[in-house]
């Protein structure tokens, strides 16, 4: 049977008109409908089954229901203004795509969708219309749904029962005798959906209720309806949609056909749509390159097309539709799914826990994937029914679940298959949760790291995101099956049906995610940065975190303590300083004191609550100008976040198991690659005080081994002397200078050898803040002078590297042409702002893209460096252990006998990460402590 769907073209307009926040193009023409309305049809018209498809407008205001009934939507208001220019690029959005677009004078695009849809049956063909509009429902009949493409849902029979009350041959009586406000149907006064649709299953039809009105029992009601019987008769002709439009477009017109990518291509480019532009190229260059591995969808399913054809093969990123997924609750049926496993050598693994701490949490339960719409659940550790009714389905009593150690036993092979690929979603957590039960999993992907790879900090990674950025498709939440709040039940005693469809789901989009991003990775020739960077990280780092460090508690004690007796001291002194007593921790009473108080000079109140801003810059502007309390409230406040941030949850932080803290690295969140650490934050413990040297003094190595701290040497500045070929900077990385001497000599003019150390301080003010784009005002700040001082250094620090001047402008130059900024190893950094509106942040936005290639190409060569390390330890016959990356940083454990011979294999390793212009210099040092090692 051949499949036609009809798209109502202004519901799509106005999703996508609201969806999307204000954009424009460079000219001023605003595009953010147009960007919506292209991005959702190209994702409706590739995720179908249709061989005939047709966007249907609507050509003007006045029909011929107008002729009938002149206040027929009459009191509508006119299209917001941003929305009325963006009408023709939409329409010229749809024939680039190489959809039929048709629109008729006089008639509704209701009227057209009706005819179509009659015509179409009259071919016995199958029609789709693409709507949620109530008005369309009166159309749906066997072989006529409706899809709401907001909801991934179709309206049949009974979708429109639960709508109207009614069948959908009755829906026109309905609609006339309700009437609908919105489009100024006048209807039957005080009649309304739920009365109407009574009166019409009481006697029969419209016709038949307004002839025996006379007879209706309630006396407001029969009268109401004998007033207005002819007004229902109007309505019923206004809502009757015409489905002999004459002169309509042939239905043959609307074969589906693929859209020529030059023309595609041209819109694209000419509404500045970049991104898209990124996707179908990619697309495109699947459909010519080698062809890859062919993804085929349910019969019932829907595939999202990623590439043409080649040879007869397709690769596609299958979005959900029909699925089959099972409950395994017996050893057999998982013997089943591991052989299917097995055969298909790719699967999606995910697991189900009673918490988010993967070193705490417990297995409840295994879902498995191994084909689009294909997957499992295996329930372990939900309750019995004896303890919460029969949750489990079956027999109470029965066997319903596999014990967990027989099914640790029936998947471990499967899992450690170097044959067969498991893919996950955030699958380091995944690894942690299996650990526990004594199984391992190699080889893996991660779609979230693909995810990231791909596309990087413009949006999130989560699998919900994805499933409605890629697939239109809105996930089963947590909290629809636990619940949330005091309510909320962990995920074993959610009942099995549930579990089910939340579990296998997951999987599911896991891996036709995987599907999606791996082909993208190939067409956008990402592939290189995401297997030798990013992938291999996500073992690491499960090493990394399952190995832990270990914290002496003592010595963190003793540092609370302590900071909480210099805490107490200082604000004794703070208080004699302000002549009186206060809340230190109030910044409503610190503002008091100093603005109202002392009268001091500079303070700022806040426009919403009316206070003084007491941040961190006001205190050190303060503070810079000599005055006494504020200097003193910084140092309490720093002592305060060291006792609260480190020093007191610390202690809470030590598993009682291990005796060692195990932060958790993401490698999904920064804009330039680098890994973040939290649960807890290790890698913002400031180093540069003689507080944070003292936190790192209580991160101590096991007996009788040792800590090794590996530091590239000044990494930043040799990728910017790299990045912008500055030949006399990378002599002196060449020649082992002191770089920012020779940076003060080359700018200053004066010889390095007796130069004034300050010069040398404010050359090397001077190259880092050249990094993150520092301002003129920044370095006056900094060095303690005026802002014209400050910009005579920088425009000479330009003015003797005119490298550097050129790198920064071609690098802001290719932001704004892409979107995002390439590292030298060839990662995208994704800049949002670059073209924004808003002078502040687009300036921000430069300096961020001036600083990612810099930042993120140290975050790739160190990533390259533990990639290489755990093989080459293992090689020298070492067991040290990986512990920490603190971005420049890395933190090893190692016996003592092993400690030179480690430190030995760490820095060759890092030196030989990346071949760079100038020679990477990693340094090393060993102690008992961390604090020590550094």
């Amino acid at each position: 049977m051949q499949h036609l769907f009809l798209i109502d073209g202004s519901g799509f307009i106005f999703r996508a008109y609201h969806a999307l926040p204000p954009l424009t193009r460079s000219d001023g023409t605003p595009t953010n409908a147009v960007s919506g309305f292209t991005s959702m049809l190209m994702k409706l018209v590739e995720d179908n089954t249709a061989d005939h498809i047709a966007v249907i407008f609507d050509a003007g205001r006045r029909t011929f229901r107008n002729d009938l009934y002149p206040e027929y939507k009459a009191h509508r208001p006119p299209a917001p203004e941003d929305l009325i220019p963006q009408f023709p690029l939409i329409r010229q959005a749809v024939q680039a795509l190489n959809v039929a677009c048709v629109e008729m004078e006089g008639f509704e695009a209701d009227d057209l969708i009706a005819t179509y849809t009659r015509q179409a049956r009259e071919k016995g063909m199958k029609v789709t219309i693409v709507s949620s509009d109530k008005d369309l429902m009166q159309l749906v009949t066997d072989g006529v749904e409706l899809w709401d493409a907001m909801k991934n849902k179709a309206i049949n029979r009974d979708g429109v029962i639960e709508k109207f009350g009614v069948p959908p041959e009755k829906v026109v009586d309905v609609q006339a005798l309700a009437g609908d406000s919105a489009d100024n149907v006048p209807g039957v006064p005080g009649i309304g959906i739920k009365t109407a649709a009574q009166l019409i299953e009481d006697y029969g039809d419209l016709d038949t209720l307004l002839a025996r009105a006379g007879e209706i029992k309630q006396p407001k009601r029969r009268q109401t309806l004998l007033d207005n019987a002819e007004a229902a008769r109007i309505s019923r002709q206004l809502v009757t949609l015409r489905d002999d439009v004459p002169g309509v477009q042939p239905l043959e017109t609307f074969a589906k056909a693929l859209p020529e990518i030059d023309t595609l291509s041209a819109f694209l480019e000419e509404m500045e749509f970049r991104r898209l532009l990124v996707t179908v190229r990619g697309r495109h260059q699947a459909a010519v390159s080698e062809p890859m591995q062919a993804t085929t969808a349910l019969d019932a399913g829907k595939a999202l097309t990623v590439g043409g054809s080649r040879s007869g093969q397709t690769v596609t990123a299958t979005a959900p539709a029909a699925t089959a997924y099972e409950l395994v609750q017996d050893a057999d049926s998982l013997r089943r799914w591991v052989a299917a496993a097995h055969s298909a050598g790719v699967v999606a693994i995910d697991t189900e826990t009673t918490g988010l701490d993967p070193m705490t949490a417990t297995l409840v339960g295994i879902s498995l994937a191994t084909a689009p719409g294909h997957a499992c659940y295996i329930p372990l550790r939900h309750v019995s029914p004896q303890d919460q009714g029969d949750l489990l389905g079956g027999a109470p009593g029965a066997p319903t679940q596999i014990p967990v150690a027989e099914a640790a036993g029936l998947l471990r092979d499967l899992l450690t298959d170097r044959s067969v690929l498991k893919v996950g979603h955030n699958i380091k957590y995944d690894l942690h949760i299996l650990a526990r039960e004594g199984l391992t999993v190699t080889p893996l992907d991660d779609t979230m790291v693909m995810s990231y790879v791909l596309d990087g900090a413009s949006h999130g990674h989560g699998m919900d995101e994805l499933a409605r950025l890629h697939f239109d498709h809105d996930t089963i939440k947590f909290e629809d099956v636990c619940g949330k709040g005091k309510t909320q039940i962990t995920f074993d005693r959610v009942p099995l049906d549930k579990a089910l469809a939340y579990a296998a789901e997951d999987a599911d989009i896991t891996l036709r995610l995987h599907h999606y991003l791996k082909a993208r990775l190939f067409n956008e020739r990402m592939l290189t940065v995401y297997e030798t960077l990013d992938r291999p990280m996500v073992s690491l780092l499960f090493d990394m975190e399952e190995a832990g460090i270990r914290a002496d508690a003592a010595a963190l004690l003793a540092l609370s303590e302590d900071f909480a007796a210099r805490m107490t001291d200082l604000e004794a002194e703070i208080r004699t300083l302000a002549g009186e007593e206060f809340n230190v921790a109030s910044p409503k009473q610190l503002g008091e004191i100093l603005f109202d108080r002392m009268g001091l000079k500079g303070g700022k109140k806040s426009a919403k609550t009316g206070a003084w801003s007491t941040d961190a810059e006001v205190l050190e502007t303060l503070a810079a100008e000599g005055h006494a309390l504020p200097a003193r409230v910084l140092d309490w406040r720093a002592l305060q976040k060291l006792k609260s941030t480190y020093t007191d949850a610390l202690i809470k932080q030590i598993n009682p198991r291990t005796g060692r803290v195990h932060t958790s690295f993401a490698q999904t969140i920064t804009t330039t690659g680098r890994l973040s650490s939290s649960d807890p934050n290790l890698q913002n413990i400031p180093i540069r005080t003689e507080e944070g040297r003292k936190i790192r003094r209580a991160f101590v190595a096991a007996p009788g081994h040792v800590l090794i701290s590996a530091d590239y040497s000044q990494v930043e500045l040799r990728l910017v002397a790299h990045v912008a070929d500055i030949a006399a900077l990378k002599q002196a990385f060449h020649d082992g200078q002191d770089i920012h001497a020779i940076t003060a000599a080359q700018v200053f003019g004066v010889p390095v050898d007796g130069m004034d150390p300050m010069l040398r301080r404010r050359a090397k003010a001077i190259n880092f803040g050249i990094i993150y784009g520092i301002s003129a005002f920044g370095l006056a700040r900094q060095l303690g002078i005026s802002n014209g001082e400050a910009k005579g250094f920088i425009d000479a620090y330009f003015a003797r590297f005119p490298e550097i001047k050129a790198y920064m402008e071609r690098t802001k130059a290719e932001a704004r042409d892409n979107g995002y900024v390439l590292t030298p190893l060839g990662r995208k950094c994704f800049i949002p702002e670059i073209q924004g509106k808003n002078p502040a942040m687009r300036a921000f936005a430069e300096r961020a893209a001036i600083n990612a290639p810099i930042q993120g190409g140290a975050a790739d060569i160190i990533k390259k460096a533990m990639a290489a390390l755990p093989a080459a330890l293992h090689e020298a016959g070492l067991s040290a252990r990986m512990l920490l990356q603190v971005h420049d940083e890395l933190v090893f454990e190692a016996p003592e006998t092993e400690a030179d011979a480690t430190a030995t294999v760490v820095k060759r390793v890092m030196e030989q990460a990346a071949i760079l212009s100038v020679p990477l210099i990693a340094e090393t040092g060993t102690a008992t402590s961390w604090a020590e090692a550094h």
